[in-house]
């Protein structure tokens, strides 16, 4: 228990924080309190984050993360993903990498600190920062259904592309920075051989299989595949997880009588409690974070990895969603800037309506599979098509919570960068296909 001797009261500001947002009296503290309605937005979104997004999502992220940092050698996420990797397999694998991950623009987050820190070169890094929430499979699917296959199409060939140029683009605008990143990684000595591929391969599958089943949204329809995957999401989480505790006492060095209190959690899980998925995860969480600060100095080295991604990223990002829901409200309801004024200024197929739709959606927050139902009620109310993909390709990637962490990760400069690639890219993209098919 040594590491919570040292890092108690960071512990205490973050759960203390984490769970004061959880159960934020919004409604009782408005019944009391006259406040103004963009404030009491700002108070509703920040709750409906900390409730949906931070336990089920950010906290298997931060796992991940860590993971990433201690399991996987550096010559390995050098050799794939590094200043000097094969460009075609480096750009290809990051710009796909969404279509397995269904994460949002802040979930991405650490999985992106991860590899960057564990030495990828920025030009990939940035191609999997916007891939990782644009190339949502179901979102994409979603889009089509609602909006028309062309929309949806566009959609995911932009998003491929945009991975790609703003990769690239980022490479050579820090090519200098980059060729001094690769020498000096060069000189490092090479880490000795771990465990078999394969096994590190499973941890990290389980992993990410938690993390997508938790987080699988309900489709349009109520009959297909999508639609069975996520009436058994619950049984498929804790399958995931009996995985997971499988790998760790088989490899990992964890015992199987440390394994009781995530072992409730699986059960749970795989019982149904889809009505209270919070209980058992945090069972679950609660039992691993036990198990790795008490276990040997892998598991130990695992844990501190993902508790700093979770002290850098997760205070910032509840900040940035209170801005967010100060500035743009929750999806149908207003914050500071009216609905109205939105919805005026992306009509037609102007210059100016696709850049605003562009810094629209790069300021918004949007969960996963949201913004399909909130441009299907802009273009009901007179949005171009052109502003509605612009829109598409801007604001899953970026939002005012995720600008604030990539900053954090990489910088004013290259944030700044990446932020304005986007955005000329979704309202140039927007111009072409709204002149095409508007």
């Amino acid at each position: 228990m040594g590491f919570w001797r040292v890092e108690w009261k960071a512990a205490i500001l973050l759960v203390g924080g984490f769970l004061a947002s959880f159960y934020l009296p919004v409604e009782w503290i408005a019944s009391r309190i006259p406040m103004p309605g963009p404030l009491t937005e700002s108070l509703s979104l920040v709750r409906w984050y900390a409730r949906e997004h931070v336990l089920l999502c950010l906290v298997p992220a931060f796992f991940i993360a860590g993971a990433i940092g201690v399991f996987i050698s550096q010559g390995a996420v050098m050799k794939y993903l590094g200043p000097k990797a094969h460009k075609v397999l480096a750009y290809g694998v990051a710009s796909v990498s969404g279509s397995v991950l269904a994460v949002c623009s802040c979930t991405v987050l650490p999985l992106f600190a991860g590899i960057y820190k564990r030495g990828a070169g920025l030009g990939p890094a940035a191609a999997f920062l916007y891939s990782g929430p644009a190339i949502n499979v179901l979102a994409i699917i979603l889009t089509a259904r609602v909006l028309g296959v062309e929309i949806g199409t566009a959609r995911a060939f932009g998003a491929v592309l945009f991975a790609v140029v703003i990769g690239i683009a980022m490479h050579l605008m820090f090519r200098a920075e980059e060729l001094a990143k690769a020498e000096a990684q060069s000189g490092l000595p090479e880490e000795p051989p771990g465990r078999p591929l394969w096994q590190t391969g499973l941890f990290f599958a389980a992993m990410i299989a938690i993390l997508v089943f938790a987080n699988w949204g309900a489709p349009a329809e109520s009959a297909g595949i999508w639609h069975t995957i996520y009436a058994a999401k619950w049984v498929l989480t804790g399958a995931a997880a009996l995985v997971l505790a499988f790998v760790l006492v088989a490899w990992y060095g964890v015992p199987w009588r440390g394994m009781r209190l995530p072992g409730v959690a699986v059960a749970g899980t795989i019982a149904g409690f889809s009505s209270h998925p919070a209980i058992p995860f945090t069972t679950g969480v609660i039992g691993l974070s036990a198990l790795a600060t008490s276990g040997n100095d892998e598991m130990q080295e695992w844990f501190s990895s993902s508790w700093a991604f979770a002290k850098q990223i997760l205070p910032l990002l509840l900040v940035g969603v209170l801005v967010a829901g100060l500035l743009l409200g929750r999806p149908g309801e207003e914050g500071l800037i009216p609905a109205a004024w939105i919805s005026a200024a992306v009509g037609g197929n102007s210059l100016v309506a696709n850049l605003f739709a562009s810094v629209a959606g790069a300021l918004m927050y949007f969960a996963t599979l949201t913004e399909v139902p909130i441009l299907e009620g802009l273009l009901g109310n007179g949005m171009g098509k052109g502003p509605a993909l612009a829109l598409l390709l801007a604001g899953p990637a970026l939002s005012l919570p995720n600008m604030l962490v990539i900053r954090s990760i990489m910088g004013t400069k290259k944030t700044l960068v990446f932020v304005g690639l986007t955005v000329v890219m979704a309202t140039v993209t927007g111009l072409i296909y709204g002149a095409l098919f508007d």
